[in-house]
């Protein structure tokens, strides 16, 4: 990855890691992900095969830092490294897919397939969040069904919403700043 690249991701990740840090613990001192917006944005943006693992990992460090439930560290470090890796290889293939049949709506179809996939990775993550939680932290296994209604569902259609508005705005800043180029998007960052 380009060190303009690096640093623009940093940035993307430390705006999501403020936007986590400052939204209230709500049900058991749990919150709104909404890291996961900037964390898909660098994933679709700038990731590549080498660098998408790393790009989870510190994601989950940073939203683990900043949680508010009790043993929260290690629920977000999983589900950002295996919501990361599957999200990003489904983008990987629409990638390849649209690299393969070239047409003038192309980036109309990535622009909706990329928040939609935003939607239903917040839903992964939510559920992956959940699970660990579970698991490691001592959530309640009862808890699971109103936490996935009351968190991750309004969270997903929060984090959708929020994707539909920021990606042409940040592909717009990069493609007019040079970090991203116009003719070569979206398969340049699948090297």
């Amino acid at each position: 990855m380009k060190l303009k690249n690096l640093i623009v991701v940093a940035l993307l990740l430390a705006i999501g890691t403020v936007l986590h840090a400052v939204f209230p613990g709500l049900i058991f001192g749990m919150k709104s992900d909404l890291s996961l917006v900037m964390l898909f944005l660098a994933l679709f943006l700038f990731a590549d095969r080498k660098t998408f693992l790393v790009i989870g990992l510190v994601d989950g460090i940073l939203a683990g830092l900043t949680t508010s439930l009790p043993g929260g560290f290690f629920p977000n470090v999983i589900d950002k490294l295996i919501t990361s890796t599957i999200v990003f290889f489904v983008f990987y293939l629409l990638a390849s897919l649209l690299r393969s049949n070239t047409g003038s709506g192309q980036s109309k179809v990535k622009y909706m397939f990329c928040t939609v996939l935003a939607g239903i990775g917040t839903v992964l993550s939510g559920t992956v969040f959940l699970l660990a939680a579970i698991f490691i932290a001592g959530l309640p296994a009862s808890a699971f069904g109103a936490m996935f209604v009351g968190m991750v569902l309004p969270t997903a259609l929060v984090n959708l919403v929020l994707f539909a508005i920021l990606y042409p705005i940040v592909v717009k800043i990069g493609e007019r700043s040079g970090f991203l180029h116009p003719a070569a998007h979206p398969t340049t960052s699948l090297r």
